[in-house]
C-alpha cells in the first residue's frame, strides 16, 4: 500500500521497533504531521487469547474520564421508560414500533443500542440486522437493565463497549489529537486497568501480548504494558 507523505515524515521521527512509555509516546503523537480533520486516537492490543474459545472472550466497558471525542448516537428500546430514555437524551426511543421500522428500513443508524430487560425477546426479530453491526444490547456490554438512563447518560458521557476480534485484537477509540496529553494519557490509563481486570480466567500467563496507540492516519507507537 502506498504510503503517504505525512505518514514518511511520521516515520522518521521515531523508532518503529522501539517500546515507548506512554508519555513519551503520545510526545511524539503530537510531533506527528496533522490533516485536516480533527483524527481519532486509538489504542490497539495483541492479547494471547485463543478468540475461538469461548471461555476467552473479551467483551466489557469503560468509563473514559475525558469521553473519546465522539457524540454517541444512541437508541433505546422500552415500552415502559420511554419518557425517562428521552430525558437522558436518547436519539431515538421506542418500543415494537420501533422494531417494526427497523424491519422495514433493514437499518438504524445509530452507535449504540440499549434496552430494558422486557424487549430483549422482541429484539430477537432484529437480530440479523442489528447483530453484525456489533448493535445487540448485551449484558456485559452493559446495555442491558431497568435503569435505562442511567446507561444512556454514561454512554454519553464517554462510557465506551470494547471487544477482542477473531484475532483476539482489541481497538478502543480513546479521544483526538486535539486531546491534550493530560486527557489522553488518562484515558488509556483507565482503559489500561480495566483490561486487566478482564482477563480471562482460562489464561494463566500475562495475557496482553502488546499495545500501540495511533491516530487516523498515522503509524502506531508501542507502548511499555
Amino acid at each position: 500500500m502506498k504510503k503517504s507523505k505525512n505518514y514518511k515524515k511520521a516515520i522518521e521521527i521515531f523508532d518503529l521497533q522501539k517500546v515507548y512509555l506512554i508519555d513519551e509516546a503520545l510526545d511524539i503523537l503530537e510531533k506527528f504531521p496533522k490533516v485536516k480533520f480533527d483524527e481519532t486516537v486509538e489504542v490497539h492490543v495483541k492479547t494471547e487469547i485463543d478468540a475461538k474459545k469461548t471461555d476467552q472472550q473479551i467483551r466489557s466497558t469503560v468509563s473514559l474520564p475525558h469521553g473519546n471525542g465522539k457524540k454517541m448516537k444512541v437508541a433505546a428500546f422500552t415500552e415502559s421508560s420511554q419518557a425517562e430514555a428521552k430525558k437522558a437524551g436518547a436519539d431515538i426511543v421506542g418500543g415494537e414500533e420501533l422494531i417494526t421500522k427497523i424491519i422495514k428500513d433493514k437499518d438504524i443508524a445509530v452507535d449504540v443500542i440499549v434496552a430494558t430487560p422486557d424487549m430483549m425477546l422482541k429484539l430477537a426479530k432484529i437480530a440479523k440486522i442489528i447483530g453484525p453491526k456489533g448493535l445487540m444490547p448485551n449484558a456485559k456490554s452493559q446495555t442491558v437493565g431497568p435503569k435505562i438512563g442511567e446507561m444512556i447518560e454514561e454512554i454519553k458521557k464517554g462510557k465506551a463497549s470494547f471487544k477482542n476480534d477473531n484475532g483476539g485484537n482489541i481497538h478502543l477509540a480513546i479521544g483526538k489529537r486535539s486531546f491534550d496529553k493530560k486527557a489522553l494519557k488518562e484515558n488509556f490509563e483507565e482503559f489500561k486497568k480495566v483490561l486487566h481486570t478482564n482477563k480471562p480466567e482460562a489464561i494463566k500467563k500475562a495475557f496482553i501480548k502488546n499495545i500501540s496507540i495511533s491516530a487516523t492516519m498515522t503509524p502506531g507507537i508501542k507502548i511499555q504494558l
